[in-house]
């Protein structure tokens, strides 16, 4: 069995090891939620502070040509495509991922007005907020959602497809798709793919133009280290970007926004997928999340965090099973790497919610998703390599080991549901 001696070991020889010393990690707390919010980056509250002391409070309007804020859709945009596999000016950084995906998928299915698809394909488990868009727009533009499992892909895409919208690396599961072959399937069917990356974009390597993608967003609190609600991305493979006028054809995405005409005349390429005045504060957030996943490029980059990721989550699942066997639990998450993300997920008939509060009180911060007729109630544990060390999956399952086996979760303080769960 693997012991904490050979985990500290491998610490040492992490070449990543010194990325932790970017975030601000509280004392006592092992943290599995990355997934779900990054940690606050130390660079963060002095930039939040400088933007809103200097650039507001004494650059005021000047700020938007002096401190550069016009163009922090764009610039931000330009280091998201670093880690997803885009170009430089194919992704902004705006707005949320339920309104990037409204975009989207709007302009998607623009390109299919007139022909006989009118089905909209997605996975029954995917985030709900992805559904509910869907739905919405479906609703309103005279197609129809139906949602399969993953084991019906590619058979499913018929003739009367006319887009598919999956996510990329599932939020409850951890399994993640093959992106290349899913979209050259689509393509052959003659249907456009959507690909939502909340999951994926930080954590693991994304090759959206050498997958051949049409279109993609992705969120930027999760691994991305962005803050709470900090803003999403959008990305439109450059054959389509000049194409379609999205939705929400607000001011910034106009070609002139100063000109004040009364008339909209989109901007060319993504640019065109701004909305709104932007959100200045939350984005210089952003940016300094942003930096955290980049500081990782003189030492491979995403495939570096990768490997480290495959190693972490390998680790925990083999502890977990070694030492936690008889406790019920299961693995949920596929086991081969080619078919997961950065996240395990474990299920169990009984107490899932309970255990991972138990597992908070001791510092171990991870979480709960509802099961459902096909799979009981899931503990979810995500692993961000940028900040996360072998040591502490080694701890993290003596703590879980340690709640099963002295029935702590059982307490009625750890079965009481938080609003948030």
């Amino acid at each position: 069995m693997t012991t904490l001696d050979d985990c500290r070991a491998l610490d040492a020889q992490d070449p990543l090891r010194a990325l932790r010393d970017q975030f601000m990690l509280p004392e006592g707390v092992i943290y599995l939620d990355g997934n779900s919010l990054g940690v606050l980056p130390k660079a963060a509250p002095a930039r939040i502070a400088e933007v809103v002391a200097k650039e507001w409070g004494e650059g005021l309007i000047r700020s938007w040509n002096t401190a550069g804020w016009f163009d922090l859709p764009q610039r931000l945009g330009d280091k998201v495509a670093r880690l997803v596999g885009a170009a430089p000016g194919e992704v902004v950084c705006t707005d949320s991922t339920s309104i990037n995906l409204y975009k989207v998928l709007f302009s998607a299915l623009s390109q299919q007005a007139g022909t006989a698809r009118k089905l909209v394909i997605s996975e029954r488990s995917n985030f709900p907020t992805d559904l509910y868009i869907a739905e919405s727009m479906c609703r309103e533009r005279g197609f129809t959602l139906k949602l399969i499992d993953a084991s019906e892909l590619p058979a499913v895409l018929t003739g009367e497809v006319a887009v598919l919208m999956l996510t990329h690396v599932n939020y409850r599961t951890g399994a993640m798709h093959d992106m290349k072959a899913i979209t050259a399937a689509a393509h052959a069917a003659g249907v456009i793919t959507v690909w939502d990356l909340a999951h994926s974009a930080g954590a693991v390597p994304v090759a959206l133009n050498e997958s051949n993608a049409d279109y993609a967003i992705g969120c930027g609190y999760k691994y991305l280290n962005g803050g709470p609600g900090a803003p999403a991305f959008a990305w439109i493979h450059a054959r389509h970007a000049d194409k379609f006028v999205q939705p929400l054809s607000g001011w910034w995405g106009h070609a002139a926004p100063f000109e004040f005409t009364p008339h909209y005349r989109p901007a060319s390429g993504v640019a065109r997928y701004l909305c709104g005045t932007q959100p200045i504060v939350a984005l210089a957030g952003l940016e300094c999340g942003l930096d955290t996943v980049l500081a990782a490029e003189p030492h491979g980059g995403m495939a570096a965090l990768r490997t480290k990721s495959l190693a972490l989550t390998d680790l925990f699942i083999r502890l977990v099973e070694e030492c936690c066997a008889g406790h019920g639990l299961s693995l949920v998450t596929p086991r081969a790497h080619a078919g997961r993300g950065s996240q395990v997920c474990l299920s169990r008939e009984e107490g899932a919610y309970a255990i991972v509060q138990a597992l908070i009180a001791r510092g171990v911060i991870g979480d709960y998703r509802a099961g459902d007729d096909q799979m009981p109630d899931i503990l979810r544990f995500g692993f961000t390599p940028l900040y996360l060390g072998f040591e502490d999956v080694w701890n993290s399952v003596e703590h879980l080991l340690q709640v099963l086996e002295s029935h702590e979760w059982q307490r009625p303080e750890f079965n009481a549901k938080n609003a948030v769960t």
